[in-house]
């Protein structure tokens, strides 16, 4: 019996953006993502999107990385805050890519579609990484008033960003 759990990549992200850039860029990189010739079908209709979900599988995570519960968020030191003054928060409560299920969850603007490619901007993973489905964003997603907990509006009065 097949495992519904056992996922098979739909695609792989393409990037000329080292580890490094992706990692230091706040606004993500560009690149594209290249779904395979036998899913091209199912990107029918996906133009016009001015957004899409990427969920992926983050292929570089090591098992010692997968142990990982508690994290401070990182992201935030290139904004001034020491590492020190970062809150420990649990990885359910960040965008830490070092979880126990490694799986990525990206929203990115869709440039374009040029065959079984979709032109993409705003990307935070790294080339090679390989891609499990993709979502149109809908007005369905859109959460109308959403709330936070005080440690993240601390760090975005204290950034100046949203984090």
């Amino acid at each position: 019996m097949h495992d519904p759990c056992d996922f098979r990549p739909i695609g792989v992200i393409r990037t000329d953006a080292s580890d490094e850039e992706v990692k230091s860029s706040y606004d993500g990189v560009n690149g594209y993502v290249e779904v395979f010739p036998e899913f091209s079908e199912g990107l029918r209709g996906l133009e016009g999107f001015s957004h899409v979900i990427l969920i992926t599988c983050l292929h570089k995570v090591t098992e010692e990385q997968r142990k990982v519960l508690v994290v401070r968020p990182r992201r935030l030191v290139r904004f001034g805050l020491s590492l020190e003054e970062l809150p420990e928060v649990g990885v359910f409560a960040s965008d830490s890519p070092h979880r126990p299920n490694p799986i990525g969850l990206h929203v990115v603007r869709l440039e374009g579609i040029e065959d079984n490619r979709l032109i993409v901007s705003g990307l935070d993973t790294f080339d090679g990484t390989p891609v499990l489905d993709i979502k149109p964003y809908t007005i369905s997603r859109l959460v109308e008033r959403p709330s936070y907990p005080e440690w993240y509006e601390e760090l975005r009065r204290r950034t100046g960003r949203e984090v």
